[in-house]
């Protein structure tokens, strides 16, 4: 069973969706502050900076996802302008794969990050519940599934990286996916469906 924002309370909207935030290795906003406040912190939550510069050396990383709803967008995010990160999730519950980049010639920029339920290091997977945040810098414009049952990544594979002629534990990561379920702004007022999504990136699963 899938739950949104839609008929909550205010609080009740913020909470569910800190929850979330917290399952995809997102911070979470205070909880015991107004509405407008809250939402102004969730924009703080996830900083204007890049995530850390191009995905992988090789150019082989990409974001695809199509958006429609309050928002209506094609991404088509690749090479040197997509930036991302992932690792396993705070929790070890799964993978947390965070994309970044602009999405319009007026410097519009988002990041999306999925938390991949049960994926785990050098695993290739089907079927994963996926919960999904996406963000628009600058914006103070988030939207967020609540739970895992919205989304899913119907396959993904790993491809191990090799760092001057040595295996680590880093991984290039591959997915392809759709959301059944919206995803919800802070106070449930509007929503936007992420109906497929496809993304290449570098998860590191080095420990210290």
């Amino acid at each position: 069973m899938w739950m949104t924002c839609r008929g909550m309370r205010p609080a009740g909207a913020v909470t569910a969706l800190a929850a979330t935030l917290a399952v995809a290795g997102v911070p979470a906003p205070a909880q015991q502050r107004p509405l407008a406040q809250q939402q102004s912190v969730l924009g703080a939550a996830l900083p204007a900076v890049s995530l850390g510069g191009p995905c992988l050396r090789s150019g082989k990383a990409y974001l695809r996802a199509s958006i429609r709803g309050a928002v209506r967008l094609d991404v088509d995010l690749r090479g040197p302008g997509l930036a991302c990160e992932g690792g396993p999730r705070r929790d070890g519950s799964g993978i947390r794969m965070g994309f970044e980049g602009r999405v319009s010639p007026r410097g519009r920029r988002i990041r999306i990050v999925f938390g991949i339920d049960g994926a785990k290091e050098d695993r290739s997977g089907r079927e994963l519940p996926t919960n999904l945040t996406v963000f628009f810098e600058g914006e103070n414009l988030l939207f967020a599934t609540q739970g895992d049952g919205n989304c899913t990544v119907d396959r993904l594979t790993q491809e191990r990286i090799v760092a001057n002629g040595h295996p680590g534990h880093a991984y290039r990561i591959v997915a392809h996916g759709f959301c059944i379920a919206p995803a919800n702004d802070v106070g449930g007022h509007r929503r936007i469906l992420v109906t497929t999504f496809d993304f290449a990136g570098r998860a590191d699963f080095d420990i210290g």
